[in-house]
């Protein structure tokens, strides 16, 4: 399943804070490109290191790097289509702290689940689990523009934020545990996932400064 965009509404301001993040990702995944694998290892975040005391400043600069043209497509993505409507009812500065708060959960999450790894872990994924479960506590009746892939079966619909989320999140759960049974050291930060997701969950609304919104309907009767 891949999102589009929100067919129930569309943001009152401009998603400043979403955009800015999603060319700050850009940016800085152009340095890893120009740096190469010292660069990324030095400013990924390895579980074992945190324990340790060293290089914490990693906590904050891992969420903006990605490990090739899937990982940061994928996750900008996943960005542009749940973003903009949680900035709309948090407002800008609260968003930012917002996003930044769950990376970090995430990436605590993750070192917790695993704190003596020396694999390093990057990416804005968790900051984004949190988005979405900002996003599946606030508008879960929202449809969103969904491509369905099954096989040679590919078809556009607009699926519930509740399922579309829900399914997403489920399948983090499983990779998690499954990841524990067969002792995966792939380096996928499940535990980064679900921690970002039940971090937006509990406390997304509290940085809701702004009043929300009733959908409406769109262009071709989606509502």
């Amino acid at each position: 399943m891949i999102p589009l965009g929100d067919a129930s509404r569309r943001p009152l301001h401009m998603p400043v804070i979403t955009w800015l993040l999603i060319l700050t990702n850009f940016a800085v995944f152009f340095l890893e490109l120009a740096n190469g694998d010292a660069f990324i290892t030095r400013w990924s975040v390895i579980p074992a290191q945190i324990v340790a005391g060293r290089h914490l400043e990693t906590i904050l600069t891992a969420m903006f790097m990605h490990g090739g043209w899937i990982h940061i497509l994928g996750n900008m993505l996943y960005l542009y289509v749940f973003g903009p409507e949680i900035e709309d009812v948090m407002g800008p500065i609260s968003y930012l702290v917002f996003y930044l708060l769950g990376g970090l959960v995430a990436s605590l999450a993750q070192v917790y689940a695993d704190p003596g790894s020396t694999i390093p872990n990057l990416g804005a994924s968790g900051a984004i689990a949190a988005v979405m479960g900002a996003f599946l506590i606030t508008f879960p009746r929202d449809r969103i523009r969904t491509v369905l892939a099954m096989g040679w079966f590919i078809q556009i619909t607009a699926l519930p934020a509740v399922l579309l989320i829900g399914v997403w999140f489920l399948l983090q759960l499983l990779n998690q545990f499954g990841a524990l049974v067969a002792m995966d050291t792939s380096g996928v930060a499940y535990m980064a996932h679900i921690g970002g997701f039940a971090f937006g969950l509990l406390l997304g609304r509290v940085f809701e400064i702004r009043r929300r919104r009733q959908p409406y309907d769109l262009p071709g009767g989606m509502g």
